[in-house]
């Protein structure tokens, strides 16, 4: 009987496709709800996340560069707590960087607000001082982690994305860097989320008015960002169709805020008008100063720099390059490797388990064991600011014979505890100029002679590397120091960095 029916519904010889019309239930559209661009997904991408930086956070324990302190924490600790101890120690805080002005205050400002949120409360202690800011850097690692997800599923398959994000958080330098209170860190978080918005091939989520806000606001906290963001601003402006517009309303409304927020902000602690940009041009650039402090050839970058940063993912970086057909995808370097990845489909677990073991061991190593002691040493010395400690006679007076910066100082200590350090501010043009620092390796034991003739002017406390004590062993004999600490640093001296930092205790 079908049989006979089914021929009627044919109103030509041509067979026709029926479209059904798609529903808009809540039952058909549950699929749709369990998609990965879902808050369903997001929501457990952020916790994964999340919780994957806060283990980062706190098994990084160990130091990288003086950066991470004396351009934000030290700096931080001086805006909002003052000892009655005179102008020495203030100088203790602040480097000369920021007596010339030409460092910001709008990233120190960051944390100030977050000490002394502590300090209303009365949770200042010096535990919640080292960590909470590191911990608030882990959770803006995290939200840049999202970022980035979606960002290579707005321009690759969601294959490709999942492969891309798998060697990113498997990134040995990411997990050594991204926790820490460095410019260089808020610099690449605010980079990744303006990345999102900006407008790239395939992208979805382009927002002029968005990412240009985040390239200002890191060039604010890292003015060399615009070294990285200027090929980028001129590809837009090639790009966009309605340039006058982009300038207008875009490029120079943003501009002169957040330009003029800043100099407000620094303004304020300076005490004074300060356009902290233009002296930043002036120093590092028009004088020379930064190489002060030490220079690398041209080419440093590409044959040095980029091959310890991108560690093992080198050769899936190149493969990965090779498949990719424009360029400019591969900005987020990450993307290229799990190009790389998504292509290899017989080694593509054997691959990835290499990729994960290689970057773990370095990551582990660097995080907890390299470089550790300049941290180690100041929990020993935060045992003198007990009460009683502070209230003898003398009272500890500590002494830091280092290359200059090696420790962060008061951030880490959180008490009036009297330091000091060898000094190091650059030649500014002055003739014949040695700083305090190099002046005192040229011969320890002479400046230590002339600095300190009567034993009632010496220090109670020296802090200083292994390979320093012999040089100076005749000193320490004879004004009766007497070692009373041994902290293990690295495995790799180097120079006038030993292996172990000494702590010597005058009696």
């Amino acid at each position: 009987m079908m049989e006979n029916i089914r021929p009627r519904f044919n109103f030509g010889n041509k067979a026709e496709v029926v479209k059904l019309r798609k529903r808009k239930s809540k039952l058909h559209n549950k699929e749709d709800k369990c998609a990965p661009s879902n808050g369903v997904l997001g929501a457990h991408l952020a916790l994964f996340c999340v919780a994957f930086r806060l283990a980062n956070c706190f098994l990084v324990q160990s130091s990288f560069v003086p950066d991470e302190y004396w351009q934000s924490l030290e700096v931080s600790h001086n805006m909002v707590f003052t000892y009655p101890l005179g102008t020495n120690f203030t100088y203790g805080y602040l480097t000369w960087e920021w007596k010339a002005g030409i460092r910001g205050y709008s990233y120190p400002l960051f944390f100030a607000c977050i000490y002394k949120i502590l300090h209303l409360i009365n949770y200042d202690s010096v535990y919640l001082l080292i960590w909470l800011p590191r911990v608030i850097q882990a959770l803006l690692a995290a939200f840049a982690d999202v970022k980035f997800y979606l960002l290579i599923r707005t321009m690759e398959s969601p294959d490709v994305a999942k492969w891309t994000f798998f060697c990113h958080l498997c990134s040995w330098f990411t997990w050594y860097c991204c926790t820490r209170t460095l410019t260089n860190t808020m610099e690449t978080t605010l980079t990744t989320l303006a990345l999102l918005y900006f407008p790239l091939p395939g992208s979805k989520t382009h927002s002029s008015k968005k990412y240009l806000s985040l390239v200002a606001l890191a060039v604010i906290v890292r003015p060399t960002a615009l070294i990285v963001w200027l090929p980028l601003l001129m590809y837009h402006f090639w790009q966009e169709e309605n340039k006058l517009r982009l300038i207008t309303h875009h490029c120079i409304p943003i501009g002169v805020l957040t330009v003029g927020i800043s100099t407000l902000i620094d303004c304020l602690f300076y005490d004074k008008w300060t356009l902290v940009q233009l002296n930043f041009l002036k120093f590092n650039i028009l004088h020379g100063v930064a190489e002060f402090y030490g220079s690398h050839p041209w080419h440093w970058y590409f044959t040095q720099g980029f091959a310890v940063v991108i560690g093992p993912h080198l050769p899936f970086f190149l493969h990965g390059l090779g498949k990719t057909v424009i360029f400019i995808r591969c900005l987020c370097l990450m993307a290229a490797t799990g190009i790389s990845l998504a292509n290899l489909k017989n080694w593509r677990r054997a691959a990835a388990y290499g990729l994960l073991v290689a970057n773990l061991v370095p990551a582990l190593y660097t995080g907890l064991v390299h470089q550790r002691g300049t941290l180690d040493v100041m929990s020993h010395l935060q045992k003198l600011c007990d009460t009683n400690s502070l209230s003898a006679q003398p009272q500890p007076d500590v002494l830091f014979l280092m290359p200059c910066h090696s420790t962060p100082f008061y951030s880490h200590i959180h008490c009036p505890l009297r330091m000091r350090f060898l000094e190091c501010p650059p030649d500014l043009g002055e003739e014949g100029y040695v700083d305090e620092a190099e002046n005192f390796f040229d011969d320890p034991l002479q400046w230590l002679r002339i600095s300190f003739p009567h034993k009632s002017s010496m220090p109670t406390h020296l802090v200083l590397f292994d390979v320093l004590e012999k040089e100076i062993l005749t000193f320490l004999e004879g004004n009766k120091f007497i070692r009373t600490a041994v902290i293990f640093h690295t495995h790799v001296p180097e120079g006038r960095v030993g292996g172990s930092i000494f702590i010597y205790e005058r009696h």
